[in-house]
């Protein structure tokens, strides 16, 4: 909501100052002694109801913003792609689903609070489900809070007792609110050693894991999760099963 209300914001001063320049516009250039202040107040009511007269004005610049913005984020993405190919797609240390050797790799950004990775999640799933020869590698990438910190951190130990895949899954597929308790509780759900977790979620190593997400996410403007890269392309946001499919057939044919 504040992303569209800044966007509101910047096409209204845009179409503000554009109709500015049209108002005062003068029929002949006026000499310095004859040129005097705008009113504001009068500009401003014509701005106004010009705006209202004609809305779709407004809703064009936004639109034209918006273009601008998605081109400069896939920019800063695809360049970020091509440089960070090792730690996208060959990290040793980001858990792996799927097909280890497929012919297209996900990379999925997600937090374990976020709904909108919990849809993503199903679908991610049907679509590996199904198709045998796709790779999926996870990046934990925790932003909504300490108990989005705390659930990748224990997904992330997982690893170490083979258990990585069964706690993501059911994490994602929790549906009610998580804390240290409740993320403690579904690990134990899943079989997991308790101890054993509680001591590998305290190596340093898993905290350096999750930072190095972060700035991978940073370089590739990932501004809020979920978010994909496949193939070569950036998807940024949540995707159903059949755009999944559209993207990973795009990604073959570029291969």
């Amino acid at each position: 909501m504040r992303s569209i209300l800044l966007i509101f914001c910047g096409g209204l001063i845009a179409v503000g100052l554009v109709l500015a320049g049209r108002a005062t516009a003068p029929a002949r250039i006026a000499s310095p002694a004859m040129t005097l202040a705008p009113d504001k107040a009068a500009l401003g009511k014509s701005i106004r109801d010009y705006l209202l007269a004609n809305p779709e004005v407004l809703v064009e610049a936004m639109q034209e913003l918006e273009r601008k913005q998605d081109s400069q984020r896939d920019s800063v993405a695809q360049k970020a792609i091509q440089e960070k190919q090792s730690e996208l797609l060959r990290d040793p240390d980001s858990p792996v689903a799927g097909n280890p050797d497929g012919d297209v790799t996900i990379v999925e950004f997600s937090d374990y609070q976020c709904p909108y990775c919990k849809r993503a999640h199903a679908a991610v799933q049907s679509v590996v489900a199904a198709d045998g020869k796709v790779k999926v590698v996870y990046k934990d990438l925790p932003i909504l809070g300490e108990p989005s910190r705390i659930a990748a951190v224990a997904a992330l130990a997982a690893r170490s007792q083979g258990k990585h895949i069964a706690l993501h899954n059911a994490l994602m597929e929790y549906a009610g609110k998580i804390d240290r308790d409740k993320i403690m509780e579904i690990a134990a759900s899943v079989g997991l050693d308790m101890a054993k977790l509680q001591q590998d979620m305290d190596d340093p190593k898993v905290k350096q894991i999750i930072e190095r997400n972060m700035a991978l996410g940073s370089a590739l403007g990932v501004r809020g999760t979920p978010a994909f890269v496949v193939g070569n392309q950036f998807v940024p946001g949540a995707v159903d099963a059949d755009a999944l499919k559209q993207l990973i057939a795009d990604a073959r044919k570029r291969s």
